[in-house]
């Protein structure tokens, strides 16, 4: 069944990342095709598309859109790039980089967090992804390298 409030909102999402500044079309129609209700918890779906950050579960919470967008964006992709993404959280950014590049690994280092992405991810489908548990500040080595890394958490240095 078919959300009309969430449908308009995300509408209005898309035409207030625009007037931000994010001109980017791909990143836009990745942000647009990626259900950020289904990465809240119930409680919260009905503001998937307020441009607000989120709680999720274990203290993290779900990036703000705009945030999504202009890291994305500042990304540049072309739809060919092998992306390293530390920091999975919902799973909801690597959905949105999972329409944008050739292939995604994600890195989340509470395990619970991942289960719950990978869950996610697999109702949506996304077949270019690859997900591991672990530290993200030691990096993926068996998979490098990578044409873009993307911190989505707070690191103390750079990932090897």
């Amino acid at each position: 069944m078919v959300d009309q409030a969430l449908l308009e909102n995300k509408v209005r999402l898309i035409m207030e990342l625009r007037s931000l500044g994010i001109h980017d079309t791909n990143v836009l129609s990745a942000i647009e095709t990626v259900p950020r209700e289904l990465f809240l918890p119930e409680a919260l779906k009905k503001h998937a598309y307020d441009n607000v950050s989120l709680p999720i579960s274990l203290g993290q919470t779900i990036s703000q859109p705009y945030v999504v967008a202009r890291m994305t964006e500042a990304l540049e992709m072309s739809g060919r790039q092998r992306v390293l993404e530390i920091g999975t959280g919902s799973g909801y950014q690597a959905a949105v980089l999972s329409c944008l590049s050739r292939r995604v690994y994600t890195i989340e280092r509470l395990r619970p967090l991942l289960v719950e992405a990978e869950r996610r991810l697999g109702l949506l489908n996304v077949t270019n992804l690859t997900s591991k548990y672990g530290d993200g500040a030691l990096g993926w080595p068996e998979a490098a390298p990578f044409d873009r890394i993307l911190l989505t958490c707070a690191a103390a240095e750079r990932p090897g």
